[in-house]
């Protein structure tokens, strides 16, 4: 690009404003949206990737083998993590990681609610968590330790600093150490926490022997592979791992980089499925059309202005300018243009980037990394050069003579061809709303499907403190409260598997054939409370004596066990329960609805249920909760009474997919205001060369 090149493209800018504010206006906006896409795609490409081991850091996965499908998941025996370090020489670092977990933390009168998990003593030596006190091969030794974020610290002690060696009751029961602190974690990192525990004394403790066994899942195991260590390698040395220690196990380990699980985290049936790597996809594509529509634009008003110029590029090849030289020229406007459009559009993405990251529920920053800002460039450039491509071709091929002559005249061709990226403008327009109108009435469908029990003005909170010894006492109390229209306990919610087995058995059953079922402990009036439906038999209740000894199913269940005539019959669990089935309810959803309803059933055991579960009567929400939360803090004081809404955990399921419909319709927008604005310019251009002849019609009456 030289000075006269430069001199040149600013005064055409100066003379045809209206088409250069058109095209800046429109590519702006574009490159905008791009941009935001574009960080938003970075993100998520980024997320977990700053571990120092991420390239050996690793999940350890089962594929889990049943008659119909194979399962695939991250829960693992609490055994492994540390029985491959000492077996197998290529891990250097193995630990088991809990799920995550609500405690009450109090330091004298201050209570407060953090979120953790229990953690094998390696935690911090595989993961790149800063720690700001203590040492990493020390702060998970001691049974009683505990890790606190610097946040967490800081509202408890005052300062982080402060905090090591310091005592902290852990829901009013156990004392533990402050043995270490670490940073805020950063948000591209898939674990947030606010403290974690040790493992070791969970696994030990005398409740919690199934975390003792070969034959229960529960937590994960993350390992750090040695260096230079084959991850495949790995995974073929520790297929059988389980199945070696448990011979009725179905379990096969594979290793997958924790790295990738964020996107490529969705199994089916034994393969990679997929995963959020689908969003980034589809947004690509959205960044990609955003652009090429805005480039049209441009390529549309520079090509019907051409007539306007065409005495300029006759003048220029009569006094010998050559074809590449005008090339040069034109590309250095369109590269111009698209360099005020970016300066533009970074300005546009300051002050959109908080409504983005609202929209996206991240923590999006301009704080460009080197390779981004390549990708930055890239951009401009592909945009500068794509705009001004057909232009430059087009207005450089024009003959001098013809030109000086004034016989220049769009052909037919050429007034198709514009014509014909306005529609391609308009067509991939047009993608984009149906791709949006798709995933709103996916969206409204979800929101709308009954799942076969009533998630409206349903309430849960986790069983914590005296509830645990006095259940039976605080729900008959509970139920007499106004608004309150049924209330009782469960062992985990009606979100997705939390608690399966294929431990049942009954008559008729091939003994080589395993089925999974999801096994939902309940106390009595839980069915009532959640609202299912019964299709035959009874549900639990207290009129028939002690229940249990029973099990009711569901539809699934009762399908894939064969049985006509379940009502009475008998089934056996762990091959130490005998169970009486007493009734079976229609198939409820579960899981997500991108899943069949699987096989499940209900028994009545109230000593593991965890979850309380509070059906409000319809118009008395507000009363029912404030009442509910004046009991639950006096029945069992220092403890916070942290509900949530059915529905709203429901919806929470499908997040991912409403903020996608959210900035699908963002851009789908743009989208369509670029293309009018193409329209528009275009429109304009017309009726500006036609002024003479619409002032003479005007005349002529």
């Amino acid at each position: 690009m030289n000075s006269h090149s430069l001199k040149l493209s600013l005064r055409n800018f100066r003379r045809h404003k209206s088409s250069f504010f058109i095209n800046l206006i429109g590519l702006s906006t574009g490159l905008a949206c791009t941009l935001l896409i574009l960080l938003w795609v970075n993100d998520e490409l980024q997320m977990d990737r700053f571990h120092t081991n991420d390239d050996r850091l690793f999940n350890v996965m089962e594929h889990q083998q049943y008659a119909e499908h194979v399962m695939t998941t991250h829960s693992t025996p609490g055994l492994l993590a540390e029985t491959l370090k000492d077996e197998v020489p290529e891990i250097e670092y193995a630990a088991t990681i809990t799920w995550r977990n609500a405690y009450t933390l109090s330091v004298g009168e201050q209570n407060i609610k953090a979120y953790g998990y229990h953690a094998g003593s390696d935690f911090f030596k595989m993961f790149s968590f800063e720690l700001l006190q203590g040492q990493p091969e020390q702060v998970l030794t001691e049974p009683n330790a505990i890790v606190l974020s610097a946040s967490t610290a800081k509202t408890l002690f005052g300062s982080e600093t402060q905090a090591v060696g310091q005592s902290v009751e852990l829901d009013h029961d156990e004392v533990y150490q402050v043995s270490g602190v670490f940073a805020d974690l950063p948000g591209n990192s898939s674990y947030q926490f606010d403290l974690i525990l040790n493992f070791e004394k969970m696994k030990s403790d005398e409740g919690n022997s199934w975390l003792r066994s070969w034959g229960s899942n529960g937590p994960s195991t993350k390992v750090v592979l040695a260096a230079g260590a084959n991850p495949e390698e790995v995974s073929a040395k520790i297929a059988d791992f389980v199945k070696n220690r448990n011979e009725q196990s179905n379990v096969t380990l594979f290793l997958q980089r924790f790295s990738e699980n964020y996107l490529h985290g969705r199994y089916q049936d034994g393969k990679l499925a997929g995963g959020r790597i689908e969003y980034v996809r589809l947004f690509s594509i959205i960044a990609a059309f955003i652009l090429i529509i805005a480039c049209i634009n441009f390529m549309n008003l520079s090509t019907a202005r051409a007539s306007l110029r065409a005495k300029e590029v006759g003048v220029k090849k009569a006094v010998g300018a050559p074809r590449g030289a005008l090339i040069r020229q034109y590309l250095t406007e369109s590269t111009l243009i698209a360099f005020a459009a970016f300066l533009v559009a970074i300005l546009l993405v300051v002050i959109f980037l908080p409504r983005f990251n609202l929209i996206t529920d991240k923590e999006i920053s301009l704080a460009i990394s080197p390779a981004m800002g390549l990708g930055f460039v890239a951009v401009l450039l592909i945009t500068g050069l794509l705009a001004g491509s057909y232009p430059a071709l087009y207005l450089s091929s024009f003959k001098p003579v013809s030109v000086l002559k004034g016989e220049i005249k769009s052909s037919l061709g050429e007034l198709w061809a514009r014509r014909g990226l306005v529609v391609f403008q308009f067509t991939l327009s047009i993608i984009l709303i149906v791709a949006v109108s798709v995933v709103y009435r996916q969206i409204q469908y979800v929101q709308t499907k009954n799942l076969g029990y009533d998630k409206e003005h349903l309430i849960y909170f986790s069983v914590s403190g005296r509830l645990e010894d006095q259940m039976d006492a605080f729900l008959a109390e509970a139920k007499t409260l106004p608004g309150i229209a049924n209330i009782s306990s469960i062992g985990h919610d009606l979100i997705g598997r939390q608690n399966n087995t294929s431990g049942l058995d009954w008559p008729g059953k091939d003994p080589e054939s395993r089925i999974l079922f999801e096994n939902v402990r309940v106390n009595y009036d839980l069915l009532e409370t959640i609202g299912v439906e019964m299709k035959e038999g009874r549900t639990f209740s207290r009129q028939f004596g002690a229940d249990t000894s029973k099990i009711i199913l569901n539809e699934a269940a009762i399908k894939v066990m064969g049985l006509d005539e379940p009502i009475g019959q008998q089934v056996r669990l762990w091959d130490e329960y005998d169970l009486e089935i007493i009734g079976v309810v229609k198939d409820f959803h579960f899981q997500s609805l991108h899943e069949k309803v699987n096989p499940l059933f209900f028994v009545v055991n109230p000593e593991n249920t965890w979850m309380i579960m509070a059906r409000l009567e319809a118009g008395h929400t507000q009363e029912a909760v404030a009442n509910l939360q004046k009991f639950y803090e006096s029945f069992n004081p220092g403890f916070a009474f942290d509900f949530e809404f059915s529905d709203e955990q429901y919806a929470r399921q499908y997040a991912a997919e409403q903020r996608v419909a959210s900035l699908s319709k963002y851009f789908a927008g743009f989208a369509i205001l670029i293309s009018c604005l193409g329209l528009f310019g275009l429109a304009a251009f017309t009726a500006d060369r036609k002024k003479k002849e619409i002032g003479i019609r005007k005349v002529l009456g």
